[in-house]
């Protein structure tokens, strides 16, 4: 794999293709969309800003095109999925993440289309690939992270149906949502989960603020649910399923966060190697200064052992094996490298990089939480490790 800041892929007709259309989007259309509403990454977004953007992307066949054809997709590669993400995260875009559905449309209800009946499928799953209805996941809770088998949420029976009570944080999209796959305990001595499809506007269930991220996004929700009744329709997969949908395709989603942070990483890198070459100092640009170069060769260093470990990862996939301990590894190593380019970002812009409303500001405190997102550092070393002593 070489290292270029703009990938052409010329040794895929097919997915060159595909990139030059969602670069003339993401640089034209969604750029003047951005602009003409002022929008900034701490814009709180509603429903009216983003159905727009939903519905255009779904036109432009970028909304769900991982997905098989008789979804409307083309089916794509995890390979080709991954380069996709990667742009829409190098493009500087503030929604970026609703161009492929990542948030709160067909990427973020996942692997459930293999779960959901027919009668689920119709009503849920088929209008968030239209762009007419919007999903957030919810599993976990203030005292139930990285350890999930500590959720207190509770499902209990109630005729043909359960009566859920307890809270969820970090709904990702839950401010905009409709439904939430949520994934609750089974009440019972035996230890049991379900996951259940939850209209967020039925009697019992409200969605209040979450706390806001450090990346200043409001794009978190709360999920409360208060003696909230789900029907024997709206259980997704069997009962005691719930962690496997929860947590399923765990290798394939923690690949797929990568190349949206390799993406963030090469926007960093490109914006600091522009500033370097513009910003005098001492009487030539900041690019003549020998400890910059070296950092900038560091930096686009770090980038490129990060995106090729991704990738390579993502093309065994693809062959149909199973790179699991790649996986906890392209997440430690894509996670710490990415947040070490951005710390170089803002310490090369100086004052400029410091003040909000920088873009390697906000790329600063967007990267430094993906060392947590989506199960920490240390989970990633647990699994690698775990694997290695196994054997």
């Amino acid at each position: 794999m070489s290292f270029t800041l703009t990938p052409d892929y010329a040794d895929d007709p097919r997915l060159a293709e595909l990139v030059a259309r969602l670069r003339d989007y993401l640089d034209g259309d969604l750029a003047d969309y951005e602009r003409s509403l002022g929008l900034t990454p701490e814009t709180r977004l509603g429903r009216e800003v983003l159905e727009p953007v939903w519905k255009r992307c779904r036109e432009l066949g970028f909304y769900g095109i991982h997905l098989p054809p008789e979804y409307g997709g083309q089916g794509l590669s995890h390979t080709e999925l991954a380069a996709l993400k990667e742009e829409v995260g190098a493009s500087g875009r503030i929604l970026y993440h609703s161009v492929l559905g990542d948030m709160g449309g067909p990427l973020r209800a996942g692997a459930i289309f293999e779960h959901a009946t027919a009668a689920q499928l119709e009503k849920y799953l088929l209008p968030v690939i239209r762009g007419e209805r919007a999903c957030c996941f919810s599993l976990t809770e203030s005292g139930a992270g990285s350890d999930v088998r500590a959720m207190r949420t509770t499902a209990t029976p109630d005729g043909d149906g359960w009566r859920i009570t307890g809270r969820k944080v970090f709904s990702s999209a839950g401010p905009f949502a409709d439904f939430s796959v949520l994934v609750a305990r089974m009440a019972g001595p035996e230890e049991s989960y379900s996951a259940f499809l939850v209209d967020l506007d039925a009697p019992g269930c409200t969605v209040v603020d979450g706390e806001t991220p450090m990346s200043g996004q409001h794009i978190e929700s709360d999920i409360v649910l208060d003696d909230c009744y789900v029907g024997a329709d709206q259980l997704l997969g069997k009962v005691g399923d719930g962690l496997r949908v929860g947590l399923g395709r765990v290798t394939t989603n923690r690949l797929l966060h990568c190349p949206t942070v390799l993406g963030h990483a090469r926007r960093a890198l490109q914006l600091t190697v522009e500033f370097v070459g513009e910003r005098r100092a001492f009487g030539a640009p900041l690019a003549a200064l020998q400890s910059i170069q070296h950092k900038i060769a560091d930096m686009a260093t770090a980038y490129y052992a990060a995106r090729s470990m991704t990738y390579d990862a993502l093309a065994a996939l693809d062959a149909g094996s199973k790179p699991r301990t790649e996986a906890f590894m392209c997440k430690l190593f894509v996670a710490e490298n990415a947040f070490h380019i951005a710390d170089e970002a803002v310490q090369i812009h100086g004052k400029a990089g410091m003040v909000r409303g920088a873009e390697v500001e906000w790329l600063f405190r967007r990267l430094r939480m993906f060392r947590i997102l989506t199960g920490s550092s240390e989970i990633q070393k647990n699994g690698i490790a775990k694997a290695l002593l196994a054997t």
